[in-house]
């Protein structure tokens, strides 16, 4: 008979014991695990809402403007030109300087008509000397009235020819005609000009005009002695201006309206022929509720604003007015002290929870 051996008692209970001592390991790993999430969770923070900016709508006044280009021109703008062909023998001025009204600018030659002036006084010296002898004759009736009236004349002659002649001699004293800035010298010594030779230029900047045009619809908005702003691009000054005249017609071109304003120039840094952009105020809105434009939803069937109320989203369906430099009116469907919000607008839905980052 085979005899069969079995292991020993104890061997079996040490590994019944081991197998015991590992699901023990693993049950108490398990439970670790367990409190350590329980602790994660409660760690946990909730998000009080999604954040956004909002407005506290307030009554105000919204203006209603156009942006438009218009130009600047000189108040006074005119070429001095030579009405003679005569030689220039004096250049008084130097280009671009200012120079007051009567400025004597250029001088022509004008010795010959200075010598026919001389003849002519010298002749009319006679001539009146002989008109008061034969009045005096006339009076005691020892010549014929016709002898008289001869002498006369030939006085009246004489006298107009001197007249003409100073006219022709101030011709070629060439002056400023008013306060101004003169241009380039366009002739120098020496040169001998003929009828309307440009000769310079003279500008008034002073005063500017600023010409624009405007649409058709508003050739009735803007009225006369208006104050209407604009800027130029060398600078980014506000510059005021008041409107004086309006075209009587409008372009057939292109149906707008020429707008002419004046505006002070006193330190010369508005120049004629500058473009100037005008933000013109059309009209005003005296207590009005107005948001940013960027709080408007469009829609097919018109706007809708998301409004906060008690911190979740409402969406409001609106009615506009006029529109201003990024604010448009609202007419219905808001009222005072209602909280609109202006940004993260793509993420709202109505119910949403918001956040306030900043509120106006």
């Amino acid at each position: 008979m085979k005899t069969v051996h079995h292991p020993p008692l104890s061997r079996a209970v040490k590994q019944a014991a081991g197998y015991v001592l590992l699901a023990l390991i693993a049950a108490a790993c398990v439970s670790k695990a367990d409190n350590l999430g329980n602790g994660f969770k409660a760690r946990t923070i909730a998000v009080p809402g999604i954040p956004v900016d909002g407005l506290i709508v307030q009554p105000g006044i919204i203006r209603d403007e156009l942006e438009v280009t218009g130009t600047l021109v000189a108040n006074q703008q005119v070429n001095i030109v030579s009405e003679l062909t005569r030689r220039v023998v004096h250049v008084n001025v130097k280009e671009g300087t200012k120079v007051k009204q009567g400025t004597l600018l250029f001088q022509l030659d004008d010795a010959d008509l200075q010598a026919q002036r001389q003849r002519f006084r010298q002749q009319e010296k006679l001539a009146q000397l002989n008109e008061e002898r034969l009045k005096d004759l006339l009076s005691h009736e020892a010549i014929a009235q016709q002898d008289y009236d001869e002498a006369s004349t030939n006085l009246k002659v004489l006298q107009a020819q001197i007249q003409e002649v100073e006219v022709m001699i101030g011709k070629t004293q060439i002056t400023a005609p008013f306060d101004g800035q003169l241009g380039m010298i366009n002739v120098h010594q020496g040169a001998v000009v003929s009828v309307n030779t440009l000769l310079t230029g003279i500008e008034d900047n002073s005063v500017v005009k600023v010409e624009f045009s405007i649409p058709e619809k508003y050739t009735h908005v803007i009225d006369l002695g208006s104050t209407q702003t604009f800027t130029i691009a060398s600078d980014q000054k506000q510059y005021r201006a008041n409107v004086v005249a309006k075209a009587a017609s409008l372009n057939e071109d292109t149906h707008t309206l020429l707008v002419r304003a004046v505006t002070a120039n006193p330190d010369g840094k508005l120049l004629p022929g500058q473009s100037a952009r005008l933000n013109l105020s059309l009209n005003a809105t005296g207590h009005a509720l107005a948001i940013p434009s960027q709080a408007l939803i469009p829609s097919s069937s018109g706007y809708t604003v998301y409004r906060s109320r008690k911190r979740n989203v409402e969406a409001v369906s609106v009615e506009i007015g006029q529109r201003g430099s990024g604010a448009v009116e609202i007419t219905k469907g808001l009222n005072k002290g209602d909280t609109v919000i202006t940004s993260n607008l793509l993420r709202l839905t109505p119910g949403a929870a918001v956040q306030f980052i900043t509120l106006k």
